[in-house]
């Protein structure tokens, strides 16, 4: 039986304790820390499963320590990430899946419904069956991306760039079209930030799945 690692991260030692218990009576293995400092500590050494991050928290926020866990972790070693939170604005789970988070929970917690949508998550790998090209699977529906099999994270931009090309695959994009296809209304976006975002995803993927035609635009290699 494989052994399921949680990392809870909160400020508030009622809600830890809370969800200790009810994590540790499904046999989950849990750690804790009390803000995002701690928990990128504790992250690197533990490397959970699965992480509960609340999104207002002291020294730094669940948003930026999602983001820095985003950055630090390899290629296949990825942790899904479920932001937990009483703020429930559009804005603010927009940014926690800009962030690279995989699920957003409103407080406060209901213990059933917590722990059937954390076996759903750790569930969603054993049901993928997707096509796969030059060793990237996409699954849309559920925003997941493999890469030889092992799950990968991408922000929401980074992950609707990548699927633009897969899709299509060998077809040039423009910067242009990338831009219109992915920000749409957004005037504040220049062409710069689709050279960003392209880099930033081979830094995951690795550079040569997404090729460059000087002058013309990118387009996601099949071979």
């Amino acid at each position: 039986m494989e052994l399921i690692k949680i990392l809870i991260v909160d400020d508030e030692p009622d809600i830890i304790e809370f969800l200790q218990y009810t994590l540790n009576k499904e046999k989950y293995i849990t750690k804790s820390a009390n803000n995002g400092l701690e928990a990128i500590e504790i992250y690197k050494t533990f490397q959970p499963n699965l992480i509960l991050m609340d999104v207002q928290m002291p020294k730094l926020n669940g948003v930026e320590t999602c983001e820095r866990i985003r950055n630090i972790e390899k290629n296949g070693e990825k942790s899904y990430i479920v932001f937990l939170s009483a703020r429930s604005e559009e804005y603010t789970q927009i940014a926690t899946y800009d962030a690279g988070g995989d699920d957003f929970i409103n407080k406060p917690i209901k213990p059933r419904i917590l722990v059937k949508k954390i076996k759903a998550i750790l569930n969603r790998e054993k049901n993928i069956q997707i096509t796969e090209k030059n060793g990237i699977s996409i699954d849309v529906d559920k925003h997941l991306i493999f890469l030889n099999k092992k799950k990968i994270n991408l922000t929401k931009r980074q992950f609707q760039i990548l699927n633009l090309l897969y899709i299509n695959q060998d077809r040039l994009f423009s910067r242009e079209q990338i831009l219109k296809r992915v920000w749409e209304k957004d005037y504040y976006v220049t062409l710069r930030n689709v050279d960003v975002q392209i880099r930033k995803i081979r830094e995951v993927i690795g550079k040569k799945k997404i090729i460059t035609i000087k002058g013309m635009g990118y387009k996601f290699s099949s071979e």
